[in-house]
């Protein structure tokens, strides 16, 4: 007997982008303007389908992918619209939204900066 089984793929990018940030601790550095090499993963999750053995063509994810990036690479993420305060929170939750709709069974988006060691992931189901 065989059980479905749900699989779960992902795609990493990263972006580079400057911001500021209102803080209550460490307020100097956060106001002034600075950038950080930020890291994201977007996971689909779902049955793989039966002709294609695919959840979803990476070369599909690869391509949304590539339009939000665009969005926020080397930009001023104060400046993004409809992402408001430029936090790990609200990224995840900014690149949920614009790749929700593109890319059905998206479960979660990860976003992490390697340099300090911060990261946040947001689940959608």
């Amino acid at each position: 007997m065989t059980f479905p089984m749900t699989c779960e793929i992902s795609q990493t990018f990263f972006f580079d982008a400057a911001h500021t940030l209102d803080r209550a601790i460490e307020t100097e550095s956060s106001k002034r303007v600075h950038g950080h090499t930020y890291n994201a993963e977007v996971f689909i999750a779902g049955q793989p389908d039966p002709k294609t053995g695919m959840v979803m063509d990476l070369g599909l994810v690869r391509r949304e992918v590539a339009e939000l990036r665009e969005q926020l690479d080397h930009h001023l993420l104060n400046e993004v619209e409809g992402l408001g305060a430029p936090t790990l929170e609200n990224l995840c939750q900014f690149i949920a939204r614009k790749l929700q709709p593109r890319l059905p069974g998206l479960s979660a988006v990860r976003v992490w900066r390697n340099s300090i060691g911060d990261a946040c992931r947001v689940s959608l189901k």
